[in-house]
């Protein structure tokens, strides 16, 4: 495994990030859930990402049970706040930062996330009282570093212009080989202002595993098959996104590596990505994706992805 600095921070994390959306505490029981983060720090693995409202609280307490005997120092920890955890409790206001935070911790056993991190932006809330509560929570201790998820570079510039503030150190925004929408303007923006990437579905919500084909029912263990973890994979999940994916299967092929291999592979050949997080229901899933770290695509390889993709990439760059 290898390891990025995140950002201006004085965090390193793993180039591979163990998440938690719609699986821990959702989707994967407990005792599965347990052993991929077993597995995750056996590979080397020890950036975990989750947020508040993943299960509504059940992911970081999950995270916070399963990590709760390993050494504090072993891992880094990352949650976010934005999305309502009850009908009253939602968005970036100063005393939502208060309390969410202090929920976070609770549920997730510790003093303190290394990461905390705006999962959107909050237009009901002044910038500059969301800019000074996050501030707050890192002199207090709380958390070490600040980042957002989602925010488009109007809303970065208007962060890092705040004076007296803590400075945003992390980008998260959905980020793959079919869909680049950050390259456009997001990660030009971050990289001049020491802002790491961060992404999330760098597989494209599993499709990029090349489980799926077309005309085929999908595999009765995959996220396409669960209630609980399939229900945002439709704009992926059709014949033109998957027959794009199997003419990458030669491509991978030819470089000796998995199709998840590839692609965590193509989103890490991006400089300003410290991390790309993956999801996983089964620890076997861990080996295969951790050993996209250190991967490096050649010039021809990255021009035969993108001759694969051509016409289904959501958002070019």
């Amino acid at each position: 495994m290898r390891y990025r600095r995140l950002g201006t921070s004085d965090l390193t994390v793993s180039e591979i990030a163990l998440g938690s959306w719609l699986t821990f505490g959702v989707g994967v029981e407990r005792s599965r859930a347990a052993a991929c983060v077993d597995r995750a720090f056996e590979l080397g693995v020890t950036f975990i990402d989750t947020a508040n409202v993943y299960g509504r609280g059940a992911a970081e307490e999950l995270l916070g049970e399963v990590l709760a005997p390993r050494p504090r120092d072993s891992y880094v920890l990352a949650t976010k706040l934005y999305f309502p955890m009850s009908d009253g409790d939602r968005g970036l206001s100063r005393a939502q930062v208060r309390k969410q935070v202090d929920a976070s911790l609770a549920r997730l056993r510790t003093d303190y996330v290394d990461l905390y991190q705006c999962h959107r932006y909050d237009s009901d809330t002044p910038l500059e009282e969301t800019m000074e509560a996050l501030t707050e929570v890192v002199r207090a201790g709380k958390a070490r570093s600040i980042g957002f998820s989602e925010w488009s570079a109007d809303q970065i510039e208007a962060a890092l212009s705040l004076p007296g503030v803590e400075r945003f150190v992390s980008s998260q925004p959905q980020y793959s080989l079919l869909r680049r929408g950050p390259e456009r303007a997001v990660i030009p923006l971050c990289a001049r202002e020491g802002i790491s990437q961060i992404v999330w579905s760098p597989l494209g919500q599993g499709v990029l595993t090349g489980k799926y084909r077309v005309g085929e029912p999908h595999p009765p263990d995959s996220r396409a098959s669960s209630e609980r973890m399939g229900w945002s994979m439709h704009r992926f999940l059709t014949d033109e996104v998957i027959a794009a994916v199997d003419r990458l299967r030669p491509i991978a092929a030819a470089a000796g590596l998995s199709l998840p291999q590839l692609a965590l592979a193509w989103v890490l050949r991006e400089p300003n990505v410290a991390s790309a997080i993956v999801g996983v229901s089964r620890p076997e899933q861990l080996d295969d994706n951790a050993a996209a770290s250190g991967v490096v695509l050649d010039a021809s390889t990255l021009a035969a992805i993108d001759e694969a993709v051509a016409g289904v990439v959501a958002d070019p760059g």
